[in-house]
């Protein structure tokens, strides 16, 4: 009985963060996380972590992916029935394959939307873009150098980055590419998510966090505090050298106008 009336009470409701790398997602995410009211918003779906979460659970992503969806909504959401995870665009095309393959959520003929809302109740959608395109390219390069994609405290370097410009522009044009498929994404299922600017995180973390949660209609109690973001910043000197260098290298390849 009681378990009813809080459902009753509390309808589960779903986000996803739409994002690509380098976008400020884990400042975005951990943020969320941290207020105990928005889920526990992590990449439950993306191939190479499945297992660790199936385990977790004591089930078997591979044998029946549907039981698995069903099984990281029911075990991941917060005491209010808010449950969020992080899609990145390289795999959203086989994340949907996948969901459509299981035929628990529709079939060859389900629209995206109506087969993503039938495996998430009342998906909302939350999409961080950076405005800086060339720093996120740059973030992207040492990152891929160095293994560090998350920098934290006790976190190390698998080695020191160097300065590769043919890195840094195929991460631009990798970066233009991945955004182009949320854009089409979008445009497709005819959705206009919650826009999030990894800049404007960054300068006014607490009021973005809570702009995120009024839009997904989440209440925090009145004396409840956002932050400190657990994420660390990666920009530095090493950053901004890199920077005006590429500019200076390569001046064909990067507007600053347009990031």
């Amino acid at each position: 009985m009681a378990g009813w009336f809080h459902e009753l009470r509390y309808p589960r409701r779903c986000y996803v963060v739409c994002t690509i790398p380098r976008s400020g997602s884990n400042l975005l995410t951990d943020g969320l996380r941290d207020t105990r009211r928005a889920g526990m918003p992590k990449q439950f779906f993306l191939p190479k972590g499945e297992s660790r979460y199936a385990a977790e659970l004591g089930l078997d992503a591979a044998a029946d992916y549907a039981a698995y969806v069903r099984g990281v909504v029911d075990s991941k959401t917060t005491h209010n029935e808010v449950f969020g995870f992080k899609l990145m665009s390289w795999y959203l095309d086989d994340f949907l394959k996948r969901l459509r393959e299981t035929h628990g959520f529709g079939n060859s003929a389900t629209r995206d939307l109506e087969l993503l809302r039938k495996a998430f109740p009342r998906l909302s959608f939350v999409r961080i873009v950076r405005r800086h395109k060339l720093r996120q390219a740059l973030s992207t390069a040492r990152a891929l150098q160095t293994g560090l994609w998350k920098v934290q405290k006790g976190k190390t370097t698998l080695r020191e980055p160097e300065f590769d410009p043919d890195l840094i522009e195929q991460s631009l044009r990798e970066a233009e590419r991945q955004e182009k498929v949320w854009d089409d994404f979008f445009r497709r299922i005819r959705v206009k998510p919650f826009n999030v600017e990894y800049e404007k995180l960054c300068q006014n973390y607490e009021p973005t966090i809570r702009a995120v949660l009024s839009f997904l209609k989440i209440k925090l109690p009145a004396s409840a505090r956002v932050g400190p973001p657990a994420t660390t910043r990666q920009a530095d000197e090493i950053s901004r050298m890199w920077e005006e260098r590429f500019v200076a290298e390569r001046p064909s390849a990067y507007s600053p106008a347009s990031g």
